[in-house]
């Protein structure tokens, strides 16, 4: 507003424009400004060193008071405020995480954990200094760019000159405006492996490991780049049926916020457990507690679903290249980081040659100067102009030995020799330094001749300096995905008031349905031939008159629902078989022709598909000559829910009775064994088990002696690691063989048994219970082993036996018979057929015979392991697991079979075996003696 004498004037619309567009332009500069001060000199590291310029000045500043002992934190962070405009909180924090990575810094005192979340102790009682690693990789102040303080007193470093990929060594994560970056941490090993591959030109893959260990799945880490993700995980064992234990925590994640987690889970009815405690010291160790009744496998899901035992992180690598943010691979940061690393070591071998060069030019003229007694020249002169030209004119008839022009300067240095020295000049010595410093010139110039292999080789020592202790730490798997409403607690109770037409875990003074849980959904049936499908809750209306409800999974192709429904318009009963894979929520769908008065005369729910027979009662005064009739589900195809069905009658219906319940007309379902991830699928994925029907179970034998029965449910879960054999379970025809050593005996013995015990879900130790003792081989079928003997001068080294020939089928408590009474060696399998696999091995032989294949092209029959065995597998071993019978499909003579067709090659599998290549336990010297004698 202007001011005038008779007040104030209103501005014109010109000069209000003109002040929004200053404010406007200020704003937009210092916006800019500020935006690129915070992304370039606080959040974003460098690409060249890897650094935040606040870690930078932290490391300058150590390097400045660095005198081999320890200094105080609170010193340290003094030291760098010389340099940092932020503070000392600024720098404490970033000192403690640089501290905490264990790389650049050594550290005495309390400096927090990051698994726990316990921050350090004050400044003034902590202590650090640099690691030799870092003085040896990170500091050269010959190759230094320097630059002046922010105060303008002092210099620091505009980047430190490592000779390491240190941003992916210790990865970063900063908040910028407008931008963001997340390097994760990777192995040291791995790296220097890797920039060495770099160096001779081959492929690169590495992946993040990490402090807290863990597992993880880098199935999408994408090279680091914006987009990827890394799913981790916590490990988690069972410690008992009713106790699993934590260990290794993911990465950025406390056992404090892990706890809260599990807790919030708990609470939220997504998990069941009774308590959970931290008794993390060296190692962590989280342990929870779960109910009586609830499965330990179940619970581990839940766990990964509910609670941060699982985390994704989105990886972003966005680091500073010639002074403005790019967004790279991990690949790309590796490839530059050793090409910098290459230019530092050039550069260095440079400045170190040209050092030599001038060591051995003044170590020349020194010996020229005072071997033809130069100086005794400059006695009469009276100047110092004249005592220079009278040494320089001295020098003249020398000086085409010397590699470069004598300057002033080089003269002022011969003047300045003690005459001492040049009383106890040695000749000999001095010839002795130039030939030293020769030989490191020639040296150089190799290296920087071959840089690449000098470079190679730097990266080697520093692998075997600094590498020890320095494995991975994060386990690299592949995760499965787990659906939420499959793991989740079923702590809700389902309840159902058919005639009112309610359902939910409130009405508890109704009919009990089912558990469920509370992500579940619920499909309801109803008399007058409509479903819906609802989520659970504390109550809700679905209709009266309620046939039918259960907790309701989504593409559940086996849950088959039989149906019979009267048609009102037309008056006939119309039969139908059908699924409900997918539907939306709160709709309600008609399963009838949609005819005003239709309803359901007869209904079922079928989980695996099962067929039936029902019996047709006819009311008495309808003219059908058949009043009363059978009628088999199984005959009818299996549609989806909108189908109308088939006739079933014309005449009115008056009572329909199952007559018996029939088996499932879709077949069992073949599952597979994913030994990657530990789980039962249906996708082809890992090792054939078998077709299953409802009542099948799974065998398993483990590595410690135990067999199990397991359910064949998707949910299961196995440690793959520790499973010698894996298959459906035929109680019939399974004989499982097995030799083990007693730990109190000190024998081998052998025994062969069947599954007596049909109680799922628990294991049976089948070898001694003493300590020491443990399995050697297990096999399912005929086997035959080849045992070996100590060297005796009477006797054969080893022989080829037939298992059962050796000892019948006992009883699975049976401690079984000693193997053998020589001193056994090693035990090997030779040979195993499963039962009911002979006949197609005959068969399969017969063929070959009938197509008149010589005997000797028939090849040998190969084995192969038909489950994971376990580490350190030795050849032998290897052999044995799984044989494959190979028919010869060709002959020279005679190439077709009895319908005129060349006969395909077959491959049959038979047995499912696994073993070990072992060096037996020996007993101590005093038994060997006993047995001797005895």
């Amino acid at each position: 507003m202007k001011k005038t004498n008779s007040g104030t004037e209103p501005q014109t619309s010109d000069e209000k424009i003109h002040k929004i567009a200053h404010v406007d332009g200020m704003y937009k500069n210092w916006f800019l400004d500020y935006a690129s001060y915070v992304i370039l000199e606080r959040a974003v590291p460098a690409m060249e060193d890897g650094l935040k310029p606040v870690q930078r000045r932290i490391l300058h500043s150590m390097k400045e008071m660095d005198d081999g002992r320890f200094n105080k934190v609170a010193n340290i962070i003094g030291q760098t405020m010389q340099y940092h405009p932020h503070g000392d909180a600024a720098i404490g924090d970033a000192l403690v995480n640089l501290g905490q990575k264990e790389l650049l810094i050594e550290t005495q005192g309390n400096w927090g954990d990051i698994r726990t979340g316990d921050r350090a102790a004050a400044p003034r009682y902590i202590e650090a200094r640099l690691s030799k690693f870092a003085l040896e990789v990170a500091f050269n102040p010959d190759t230094t760019q320097w630059q002046v303080s922010y105060d303008g007193r002092k210099n620091e470093p505009v980047t430190l000159p490592v000779k390491f990929p240190m941003l992916l060594a210790q990865g970063v994560e900063g908040i910028a405006v407008g931008l963001a970056t997340k390097i994760l941490p990777h192995n040291f090993n791995e790296l220097i492996h890797a920039s060495i591959d770099v160096l001779k030109g081959k492929k690169t893959s590495v992946l993040p490991d990490f402090p807290a260990g863990g597992m993880a799945d880098f199935s999408n880490y994408n090279q680091g780049k914006r987009g990827g993700k890394v799913r981790l995980r916590a490990k988690i064992e069972g410690l008992d049926k009713k106790t699993l234990v934590i260990k290794d925590i993911p990465y950025g994640i406390t056992t404090t916020g892990l706890m809260d987690s599990i807790t919030k889970a708990s609470e939220n009815k997504k998990l069941r457990i009774t308590k959970v405690t931290d008794n993390t010291a060296k190692e962590v160790e989280i342990l929870v507690h779960l109910p009586a009744g609830v499965s330990p496998d179940i619970s581990i899901g839940a766990l990964y679903a509910f609670t941060d035992c699982e985390v994704s992180v989105s990886p972003n690598c966005c680091v500073i290249v010639d002074a403005k943010p790019q967004f790279l691979s991990v690949d790309e940061i590796l490839k530059i980081s050793t090409g910098n690393t290459i230019e530092l070591l050039k550069l260095e071998l440079e400045i170190k040659k040209a050092g030599l060069a001038e060591k051995w030019h003044f170590s020349s003229l020194e010996k020229i100067f005072i071997q033809n007694r130069i100086y005794r020249d400059i006695e009469q002169c009276e100047t110092w102009e004249s005592v220079i030209e009278t040494i320089d004119k001295g020098l003249d008839p020398f000086k085409k030995q010397l590699k470069r022009e004598v300057t002033r300067d080089d003269i002022i240095k011969l003047t300045e020799i003690r005459i001492k020295r040049i009383s106890k000049y040695d000749s000999f010595k001095a010839d002795e330094l130039i030939k030293q410093l020769e030989e490191e010139m020639v040296q150089v110039n190799h290296d920087l001749a071959h840089l690449t292999d000098y470079a190679i080789t730097y990266f080697e020592g520093l692998l075997k300096k600094y590498g020890k202790d320095k494995d991975r730490k994060t386990e690299i798997k592949t995760f499965d995905t787990i659906a939420a409403e499959r793991v989740a607690a079923a702590v809700q109770k389902l309840y159902v008031n058919r005639q009112d037409g309610f359902i939910g875990y409130g009405l508890k003074k109704d009919e009990f349905v089912c558990d469920c849980s509370e992500l579940d959904n619920i499909i309801v049936f109803r008399k007058d031939g409509k479903f819906v499908v609802t989520k659970i809750a504390e109550k809700t209306f679905v209709g009266k008159d309620i046939i039918h409800l259960n907790v309701w999974k989504k593409d559940d192709q086996r849950m088959v629902y039989n149906m019979i429904y009267l048609d009102a318009k037309s008056g006939k009963s119309m039969v139908k078989r059908f699924s409900v894979t997918s539907v939306t929520r709160d709709k309600e769908y008609d399963l009838t022709k949609g005819s005003e008065g239709s309803r359901e005369l007869y209904f079922t729910a079928n989980p695996n598909g099962e067929s039936e027979i029902v019996t047709v009662l006819l009311i008495q005064g309808c003219r059908a000559k058949k009043k009363v009739f059978d009628y088999d589900f199984s005959g009818l195809a299996i549609k989806g829910r909108g189908s109308q069905g088939n006739v079933l009658t014309k005449y009115p219906v008056k009572k329909i009775i199952q007559k018996s319940a029939g088996i499932s007309t879709i077949g069992g379902r073949d599952l597979w064994f994913d030994e990657t991830i530990g789980r039962l699928n249906n996708d082809s994925r890992g090792k054939y088990l078998g077709n299953f029907n409802t009542d099948d179970l799974i065998l398993v034998i483990y590595k410690d002696g135990c067999y199990e029965l397991t359910t064949h449910e998707l949910i299961n879960r196995y440690d793959a690691d520790d499973i010698l054999i894996i298959e459906k379970f035929d109680p019939e025809k399974v004989v499982i063989s097995a030799i083990y050593y007693d730990g109190s005996q000190k024998e081998y013995y052998i025994k062969r048994f069947k599954i007596e015990t049909l109680t799922a879900g628990k294991k049976f130790l089948f070898i001694s219970e003493r300590k020491g003792s443990k399995l050697i081989l297990a096999a399912t079928g005929d086997v035959k082993i080849e045992v070996r003997y100590k060297h005796t001068k009477t006797g054969k080294d080893s022989d080829i036996l037939e298992m059962n020939d050796l000892i019948d089928v006992k009883g699975w408590r049976a401690m079984g018979n000693k193997l053998s009474s020589r001193e056994v060696m090693g035990v090997k399998l030779v040979k195993s057929i499963s039962e009911g696999e002979e006949e197609k091995v005959k068969e399969t032989i017969e063929m070959s015979e009938e197509q008149e294949t010589p005997a000797s092209q028939i090849p040998p029959v190969p084995m192969q392991s038909g489950t994971k065995s376990g580490a350190g597998r030795g050849d032998e071993a290897a052999e044995a697991s799984e044989n494959k019978v190979e028919k010869v499909s060709q002959s020279k003579t005679k190439t077709k079979s009895r319908h005129g067709k060349k006969p395909k090659s077959s491959i049959i599998k038979v047995g499912s075996v696994i073993d070990f290549s072992f060096e037996p336990e020996r007993p101590k010297d005093e038994d060997v003696g006993k047995k001797g004698k005895e």
